[in-house]
């Protein structure tokens, strides 16, 4: 074989030593090994040769503790560099939950507190359907003045005021009263049934809906309603007056206190604690009593389409049950507060699904000013008059 032959094959050729052929491939790799069109380096096809498929090294040379990598080498290894740097460290997204959870917690907290508070004052009630079915609560002790309602009183003045407010909105076509009080005042009574013969002359129903009692005043603005529905159970009737006096003379003996009366007229003291009535009062108390007890009755006669001599045949001052009470004719049927919604919307001609419209239902706004002790004690203060009345209390 020719020395021609024998150097196209790879062997060192005469006259080069092994430093120039190490350099001439070090410069040919920093070259990138690009081929020239029509030629080919014998000593790759050598490595080619010689290279087998277990062999992992593949496109690269080592020499003396250098590496020489090929072009295919070097551009596989940017684009996994490439690809681990855009790839965030999964320590950190585990990092990232804990905290992505607390916000939506955060902000469910807000929008479902928003919603109470919106829902507390009544914001949005006029919302939605053009034709309403408005509801007013009647719960607690029923009296004149103005207390805020949920606070165990039910006063005329915000009961009549949600009326009358009911019936200037001109899309509401009907109103339930929704009662849970043992009765009260009968002159809050009575300021109460006016407006709702107001609203029921504007051409608006009037349906009440009674859940745990409905007795004495409360039955009273009752009976004109233009429907009534109850519970079975429900406690209603009581219709009757009474008048309570205090009698604390013996207590004041007691302690040593002594009272010095200086009047105009002999009943001008009439109900005091520190004595009892006289035979005269007690007689006079009986004739208001009477007049008060003939004006529960005629609003029951007329409200209920019953005689009078029948209304006083049951108006002795006991209550009823509602099965009871359905058979006297006391009310007019079974259910619950929506099937009151129903019925009232049933009168008032509600065409579709009627926007219901709390007037005044209980917020937890309310609530939370209620149970302060000072504005209790306040609360006491202000309704003393009727709850300490010098001249007793008259109920209905």
């Amino acid at each position: 074989m020719s020395d021609e032959n024998t150097n196209q094959e790879g062997t060192k050729p005469e006259g080069t030593s092994g430093d120039d052929i190490l350099e001439s491939s070090a410069y040919d790799g920093r070259e990138k090994l690009i081929p020239i069109e029509g030629t080919e380096d014998a000593r790759d096809k050598s490595s080619a040769a010689e290279s087998t498929p277990a062999d992992t090294n593949f496109g690269k040379m080592e020499s003396k503790g250098t590496c020489f990598e090929t072009p295919e080498t070097n551009e596989t290894a940017s684009k996994n560099l490439k690809k681990n740097s855009n790839s965030p460290p999964q320590k950190k997204k585990r990092r990232l939950i804990p905290y992505v959870l607390i916000i939506l917690a955060l902000i469910t907290i807000i929008l479902v507190s928003a919603a109470a508070i919106i829902n507390g004052f009544g914001i949005g009630e006029n919302l939605g359907s053009s034709q309403k079915v408005a509801v007013i609560y009647v719960q607690g002790t029923m009296m004149t003045g103005s207390v805020p309602a949920g606070l165990g009183y039910a006063t005329s003045e915000e009961i009549s005021e949600n009326i009358r407010s009911a019936v200037k909105d001109k899309d509401v076509k009907a109103i339930v009263l929704r009662i849970n009080s043992p009765g009260g005042s009968p002159a809050a009574a009575q300021e109460i049934v006016e407006e709702i013969k107001k609203a029921q002359a504007h051409g608006i129903p009037v349906v009440v809906s009674m859940g745990d009692s409905a007795t004495s005043a409360a039955y009273y603005i009752a009976a004109p309603a233009n429907y009534i529905i109850a519970n079975p159970s429900t406690v209603t009737g009581s219709i009757g007056v009474i008048w309570i006096f205090q009698n604390m003379s013996a207590a004041y003996q007691n302690n040593g206190t002594d009272y010095q009366i200086v009047k105009s007229g002999e009943l001008k003291d009439m109900g005091s604690p520190w004595r009892g009535l006289t035979d005269t009062e007690k007689k006079y108390a009986n004739t208001v009593v009477m007049e008060v007890y003939d004006n529960f009755v005629t609003e029951v006669s007329e409200g209920r389409n019953i005689n009078r001599s029948d209304v006083k045949a049951l108006a002795d001052g006991r209550v009823y049950t509602g099965v009871r009470a359905k058979e006297l004719r006391l009310i007019d049927g079974f259910g619950d507060i929506y099937d009151a919604i129903d019925k009232a919307a049933e009168l008032g001609k509600v065409t579709g699904e009627p926007k219901i419209v709390y007037m005044n239902r209980i917020s937890l706004s309310k609530l939370i000013l209620g149970s302060d002790s000072e504005q209790t004690s306040s609360i006491q203060q202000f309704v003393s008059y009727f709850e300490k009345s010098p001249y007793g209390k008259l109920l209905s």
